[in-house]
């Protein structure tokens, strides 16, 4: 477990950075927090630390944004609008979840627990006066990417 001090925006935004090196095909990283903690924002910092120009916006309505960067092909999802599990059962979405793509996912728990178990988990809180940030690795290539971050 790591945790970290977000005073502002900025330092959302550059612990997405830090994150991007570590993120591969076949990697899911959850993002959990309250409406306003920075889920999005971090995907942001992620993206552009990738090389992403474009827009980065909230996919709470598409459910899924696509971005092919880099050398990957990466899904962020927003399940904020599931209102029960079978909506990812008929989603489709489950095929994205694969080796050849990197899955970004706000609002896991929506999906009740019929995702993947992340590699890495991004717990995003209020704490004045900026966010705090809770990093938990769930598998082996997730401690490694958390031990990358600690050294970085």
């Amino acid at each position: 477990m790591l945790n970290l001090k977000l005073p502002d925006e900025s330092a959302t935004l550059q612990l997405g950075a830090n994150l991007a090196p570590g993120l591969a095909p076949g990697h899911v990283l959850w993002l959990r927090g309250e409406l306003g903690t920075g889920k999005t924002t971090l995907v942001r910092g992620l993206l552009r630390a990738l090389g992403h120009a474009g827009a980065v916006k909230s996919p709470t309505y598409t459910l899924v944004e696509l971005y092919s960067v880099s050398r990957l092909n990466l899904y962020h999802f927003d399940f904020y609008r599931f209102k029960d599990r079978s909506e990812w059962l008929t989603s489709g979405f489950r095929e994205y979840f694969g080796a050849d793509s990197a899955c970004i996912v706000e609002w896991p728990e929506r999906v009740g627990g019929l995702l993947p178990p992340p590699d890495l988990e991004v717990a995003l809180g209020f704490e004045e006066p900026g966010r705090s940030a809770a990093l938990a690795a769930h598998t082996p290539f997730g401690q490694h990417w958390l031990s990358s971050l600690r050294s970085g």
